[in-house]
């Protein structure tokens, strides 16, 4: 079962999307965070969420819009409002279900913001899964994303549109943010056990060597897929990414 939702609560609505074979019987819950400029009708979660339902009825996937994602009302994107955003799914779910057992399992930019808050807020996760992480996401959004003709603009304190599906307005103090936020200056140790990061060989967005990098420095389990770009656009690709993070996961 595929249904959409509004969580709204403190004073925002998180335009969302549920997966699962019945709500009654749920016992644990998945929370999925897209990438960059993604939106919560996302390709991998879709293709997660069924191979969790054939094991599993009793565990749910839900995802979510970002702010200035998707389908959300936001028009200015801030790192608080995404921090506000995933605390407040995380509360629906754990009240909505009553349940603790919540895995993690995030993308991209999603990974970034994933990490930055459980750098601030603990970790809610049994388990984490990241595929292709931006763990430089200040670098990765100058240096592989922007155009240098964004760039310009951005000195000249005028925003641009950038991004893949829905276009996202980034500000000189959204970038400022980014830049004052660099999550590989926190320690991760506590949450190695228990994380795992994929990362394809032929990213072309996330360098693969920073991954490679914050993931040994920190304990995590590295695992390459060769010849995989950013989005995993190979379904064999895709397919492996899915079964290393269902092992991760390890459910009963």
């Amino acid at each position: 079962m595929e249904k959409y939702i509004s969580i709204n609560q403190n004073g925002v609505s998180i335009r969302s999307k549920l997966y699962c074979t019945d709500m009654k019987d749920i016992k644990a819950v998945v929370i999925f965070g897209h990438g960059f400029s993604g939106h919560k009708d996302n390709r991998a979660a879709q293709k997660l969420a069924a191979r969790i339902q054939k094991r599993h009825r009793d565990v749910a996937l839900i995802v979510f819009d970002w702010p200035c994602h998707g389908d959300d009302a936001s028009n200015k994107l801030r790192l608080a409002d995404c921090m506000k955003y995933l605390d407040n799914v995380i509360g629906y779910v754990k009240t909505r279900f009553c349940t603790d057992k919540l895995y993690g399992c995030a993308t991209s930019f999603g990974g970034y913001l994933f990490l930055k808050y459980i750098a601030e807020s603990g970790d809610p996760f049994i388990k984490l899964a990241l595929r292709c992480p931006a763990v430089d996401m200040y670098d990765v959004l100058t240096g592989r994303i922007m155009s240098d003709d964004d760039l310009a603009a951005i000195k000249k304190n005028k925003p641009v549109l950038i991004g893949f599906d829905r276009k996202v307005k980034i500000t000189k103090d959204f970038l400022a943010e980014l830049k004052e936020n660099d999550i590989t200056v926190s320690d991760y140790k506590s949450i190695g056990d228990d994380t795992i990061i994929i990362h394809g060989t032929k990213d072309e967005i996330v360098p693969f060597d920073a991954a490679e990098k914050f993931a040994a420095d920190n304990g995590i389990a590295f695992y390459p897929v060769d010849g995989a770009d950013h989005r995993f656009s190979d379904p064999q690709k895709m397919d492996t990414a899915i079964d290393l993070i269902l092992s991760s996961f390890s459910m009963k």
